[in-house]
Parts: C-alpha cells; structure tokens; sequence
C-alpha cells in the first residue's frame, strides 16, 4: 500500500466540501431544534408519569417507554430506509438535506427524550416536595422547578444529542442525504479519493469537538455564573 501524498489535498474541490459543510450544519441546526423542541416535552412526560412520580400513569409510561426503547434499538441506517415513505409524504424527497431531517429528529427524539428523563430524576425530591407543600400546580412544578433546576443537565443532554446527530448527518449519505457524509461516501468510499475522506473526518472531529466545547461551556456557565 502506498503512502499517502499530501500534495494531493491540493486537488480537493474547497467549495463544494465548503457547500457540503454547510449542509451538515444546516441538517444539525434544523433536526436539533426538532428534537429539542419535541423531545423535550416527551423527557417531561416520561418523568411525570412514571410510577410514583408526580402524575404516575403506569400504562402511559410503559408505552411512551416501549416506543422509545424500540426507537433507540433500530440502527439509524435501516431507520433511514424505514422511514422513506414518511420522508416522502412530509417533505416530498427522501434525498439531500430535506430528506435526511425527518429520520434524523425521528431518531434522536427518542434519544433525547430518555436523557431528559434521567436528568430529571436526579433532581433532588425534597424540591419538589417543597413546591407542592406552597400549593404549586404541576405546570408551577414543571415551568420554575424542574426545568430550572434541571437546566445545567439539560444543556449537557442536549450537547451528547448534537455529538451523535452529526454521527446520523454522516450516515445518512448512504442514501444520499447531502452534507460531508454523503461527500466521503461519493468520493472517498466509492472513487477512492482518499484526500476528500480524510477532510471529511477532519471536518467532522473538529464539529464535534466544537459542540463538545461549546456545551460544556454553557454547562459550566449556568452552574456557576
């Protein structure tokens, strides 16, 4: 095997990696908030109605439960296939960055949703005890204690969700979803371009750490000030 040639970076066509770059951003951008806004009442429902929680519904909890549980376990890839016809139906393609935001938020809402859930739980119960000793309502409850207190968590969650939704942007290029993913799969995989598969990962792991940074940031500020 021969070794790489840098040289050949020079051959890259910059604008449309610049272009599919701005696609990925744009697919996590739009699927994130999505998942944010969605997901984050299914987190508060998961928590609420679970047994001994403050609206405990057993049976509701046990199918929101299984729903997510069965969401999580599909590899995103066959999701994207699964969910082609749906695609089709809100969007009207299931290709290109259009195509790829609809199996994206359906597979990190459930993802998002279950890291609400457990950051929710690790509120300390004499809080809330407290609230609903001064009478407060479940929205009062939900609105100026959970969420609130819950928030530093929240932003952590919502940062891993924005780490494994550029892994989905990535994937989704298997069915031409648009972005760097599909980039590397078109030229790197299938014409052995090896330059523009590595510019891609490169691209990808300084997004990621980009959103890890950021996140944490943010965490660290709403801790502390």
């Amino acid at each position: 095997m021969s070794a790489f040639d840098p040289s050949l970076l020079l051959t890259v066509d910059w604008p449309e990696i610049g272009g599919a770059t701005l696609d990925t951003l744009t697919m996590l951008g739009v699927s994130l908030l999505f998942t944010i806004v969605l997901g984050l009442p299914l987190g508060v429902l998961l928590y609420i109605s679970a047994p001994g929680q403050l609206r405990a519904r057993p049976r509701l909890y046990a199918v929101l439960s299984f729903l997510v549980n069965v969401l999580r376990s599909l590899p995103f890839v066959i999701l994207l296939i699964v969910l082609i016809p749906l695609t089709l139906l809100l969007v009207g393609t299931s290709i290109g960055v259009a195509g790829a935001i609809v199996p994206l938020v359906v597979g990190a809402i459930p993802f998002f949703g279950r890291l609400v859930e457990n950051v929710l739980r690790e509120i300390d119960r004499g809080v809330i005890e407290a609230s609903q000793s001064m009478g407060a309502k479940l929205p009062q409850i939900v609105f100026k204690v959970l969420l609130p207190e819950a928030m530093p968590g929240l932003i952590g969650a919502a940062t891993v969700t924005a780490v494994a939704l550029v892994g989905y942007t990535a994937m989704s290029g298997v069915i031409g979803g648009g972005g760097l993913g599909d980039l590397a799969i078109r030229y790197g995989y299938q014409r052995f371009q090896t330059e523009v598969m590595i510019v891609t990962v490169v691209l990808l792991l300084v997004l990621v750490q980009g959103l890890q940074t950021a996140g944490d940031a943010l965490v660290r500020r709403c801790r502390f000030g």
